[in-house]
């Protein structure tokens, strides 16, 4: 099994971060972004839409990294962290869609303009990453995890990354204390991998 990944993107790291939650052996394979390696023809025969992470699995080209999170956890017959029973698998799907929308759209995108010089701008983007952080807070108050079983889902996955480092696109967490406590149960699980800081990245 192989990833193609981007270290400081999110949406790498969620798929690095449930591979490691599932302890699967899985060879990394770094692309360069910058010299843009997702363009090139060898990539676009994994992914025709050039963007990371991919998932190869003994011929099988898994692109999208909820995608990825769905497969892996249906392969390797994990139920709980992907229920079966309707309801449950409806919640995980709306929070898979929130990460995949409002999330990508607000902290994302924020943290995008900062380490990334994304021609977004910050008035619009922030006030919609702290739209959908209170709405995260809100729901965080009444359970442990996101879709609200009692164990955490691929849903916390989907969202944990781009939560975790909103303050690099200059979104505080300080005042939202259901969300720290989450990340702080998250972080705290086996085989958990940090999303690293991207001027420790830079620096090393």
């Amino acid at each position: 099994m192989k990833l193609y990944n981007f270290t400081l993107s999110g949406h790498s790291h969620r798929a690095r971060l449930f591979l490691s939650l599932l302890g699967v052996d899985c060879e990394i394979i770094d692309v360069d972004l910058a010299q843009r390696a997702h363009k090139s023809p060898e990539f676009l025969a994994l992914n025709t839409l050039g963007q990371v992470p991919v998932l190869e699995d003994e011929g099988v080209i898994i692109a999208d990294s909820n995608a990825i999170l769905v497969y892996l956890a249906k392969k390797f017959g994990r139920t709980d962290w992907l229920p079966e029973d309707a309801h449950s698998a409806a919640e995980v799907q709306r929070w898979l869609s929130v990460a995949a929308g409002q999330l990508a759209h607000g902290p994302a995108q924020a943290r995008l303009i900062t380490v990334f010089n994304a021609p977004y701008r910050p008035e619009e983007v922030i006030p919609r990453a702290h739209a959908i952080l209170d709405v995260l807070n809100q729901e965080l108050g009444q359970r442990k995890w996101i879709a609200g079983g009692t164990a955490p889902s691929i849903a916390d996955v989907a969202l944990y990354s781009y939560v975790a480092r909103a303050p690099e696109g200059n979104v505080e967490l300080g005042g939202y204390q259901h969300i720290l406590a989450w990340l702080d149960r998250v972080e705290n699980l086996p085989g958990f991998v940090e999303f690293p800081l991207a001027s420790a990245v830079r620096a090393a």
